[in-house]
């Protein structure tokens, strides 16, 4: 789809001096692409300065490089090879910025094989001179665009194109709807080195030159919040994205690391690229042994004593990375409790204790000894579950907390005695916001599944252990590995 964006891009930028004499100096291209399931077909339609007469053999004949290749149109390949690949018809309509006739090019591949066609007739229309634009209509689509896909082309090329959106000389609608590009929010946060000093702004501007004309220019920074799946660097050459696109971003190890790693997650940047060659589908550069040397440059700027940015997005911490988070986290203690709950419920039916299963979850009545702050529903996140441990009926609260309290990273309280009426109860709390989670800023539900399971197994075993005193120290490894096996595992199936 790019491929024709590219073309009405390059074919406004070579006559923009006309198009404004002629549209007024507010001229602005305008790019407009139609899904129309119903016909099976898509359009796409630019406000250029068409196809002229004379560049009607060379436009239409596949590889024919025009003969000014600077631009984004430069292997004569881009709209034959795009339409292709999505119909086996398709229509080409323009009429040429100061000329008065309307041009119409209908391609019917299989026709045009059967027959051997060598030529191509043109239907022509007279209309007004000033009226300049370009129209394709892709019939028969081989294979129609939903609704992720067309929402993913949406961001694919709004990341491409975001230079000519963001500075306002393109508007690129799909369906009607403008495309926009967000800029990732920039980390403002002092200093790893002076913790308490001023607040910096973690964007570092970049200037490389690689020799032989060739240059890396740009800006990498940190992004506020993490993100694993949109980090990363930009690459672009004559203002259009090369590599990186929207969730394809380019992130070599020897800046970014492995994919658990802080800058995995939170460095992006976009960098122009001057005097590289690219690939005909415009998707890679040819580095030419380049790279290795643009690389080792990019880290020691990004890694100077002067602004450290590498060594800032190592031990950066952000509440903001637990809590964005959360969702995931509140889906894992869900889906904990729910499953724990039927393993309970099943358990006690085999036994035939129903009726204690059907007991009420009651509210866990507060420990005097251990008292820990109620947490406003704001900042935390529990749920209450029934379990069976050691022919003992438990009913467990946990509560995810996301206050910033500088807690234990696991407490205990509502310690309940060996000699309570069942169901015995136990309230465990677990900080989010410790500096241990926030080494792990993008874990999904089922990694903060084992994460729970864990937690919760450490806190019941201690109780099970504190009640046999000192005699035997080994208990709680012992407990812990008995709840992880038996009541933690994700294995409840049929006679079990």
């Amino acid at each position: 789809m790019a491929e024709f964006v590219d073309n009405a891009i390059q074919s406004s930028l070579d006559r923009q001096r006309e198009l404004r004499a002629t549209d007024g100096v507010d001229y602005r291209l305008h790019v407009d692409i139609r899904f129309e399931p119903k016909e099976n077909c898509i359009t796409i339609r630019d406000n250029a300065a068409g196809i002229a007469a004379s560049d009607y053999q060379r436009a239409f004949r596949p590889a024919e490089i025009p003969p000014d290749a600077s631009g984004l149109s430069e292997f004569g390949m881009g709209m034959k090879s795009a339409a292709c690949w999505f119909a086996p018809n398709w229509t080409v309509r323009t009429t040429a910025l100061g000329e008065n006739i309307e041009r119409t090019v209908i391609f019917d591949i299989d026709k045009i094989v059967e027959d051997s066609t060598e030529e191509l007739h043109v239907i022509s229309t007279q209309v007004s001179a000033n009226k300049h634009y370009t129209e394709i209509r892709l019939d028969n689509i081989r294979r129609f665009p939903r609704t992720k896909t067309v929402q993913k082309i949406k961001d694919h090329l709004s990341s491409i194109y975001r230079i000519f959106i963001r500075d306002g000389s393109m508007l690129l609608t799909i369906d009607g709807e403008p495309l926009v590009y967000k800029d990732p929010d920039i980390l403002v946060a002092p200093s790893y080195r002076d913790p308490d000093g001023p607040a910096i702004t973690w964007k570092k501007e970049i200037a490389i030159d690689l020799g032989d004309g060739r240059a890396a220019t740009g800006f990498v920074a940190i992004r506020e919040p993490a993100s694993t799946r949109l980090a990363g660097l930009a690459l672009f050459r004559r203002k259009r994205l090369i590599m990186g696109s929207f969730d394809e971003t380019y992130r070599p190890e020897d800046i970014f690391g492995r994919s658990n790693s802080f800058a995995f997650q939170r460095i992006f940047g976009e960098i122009h690229l001057k005097g590289f060659n690219v690939s005909h589908t415009k998707d890679g550069i040819k580095w030419e042994e380049a790279e290795e040397t643009f690389l080792k440059e990019l880290r020691d700027e990004l890694s100077g004593e002067a602004f450290p940015l590498l060594q800032q997005v190592r031990e950066h911490r952000s509440k903001k990375d637990a809590k964005a988070t959360r969702k995931d986290a509140a889906a894992a203690l869900k889906s904990m409790a729910e499953r724990l709950n039927n393993q309970s419920l099943t358990s006690q039916t085999r036994a035939g204790s129903q009726d204690q299963a059907d007991l009420p979850l009651s509210d866990p009545e507060p420990d005097e000894s251990e008292p820990l702050p109620d947490l406003p529903d704001a900042e935390n996140e529990h749920v209450r579950f029934r379990m069976r441990f050691r022919s003992e009926d438990w009913v467990v609260a946990v509560e995810l907390s996301y206050a910033d309290n500088g807690a234990d990273w696991l407490d205990i309280r509502n310690r309940p005695s060996i000699t309570d009426p069942e169901p015995r109860q136990i309230t465990i709390r677990l900080a989010m916001l410790h500096p241990f989670m926030a080494q792990f800023p993008t874990l999904d539900s089922e990694s903060f599944t084992a994460v729970l399971n864990i937690a919760a197994a450490m806190a019941l075993a201690e109780v099970e252990a504190g009640e046999l005193a000192d005699r035997n120290p080994s208990a709680i490894r012992r407990f812990t590995n008995e709840i992880l096996r038996n009541q933690m595992s994700k294995r409840l199936s049929d006679g079990e």
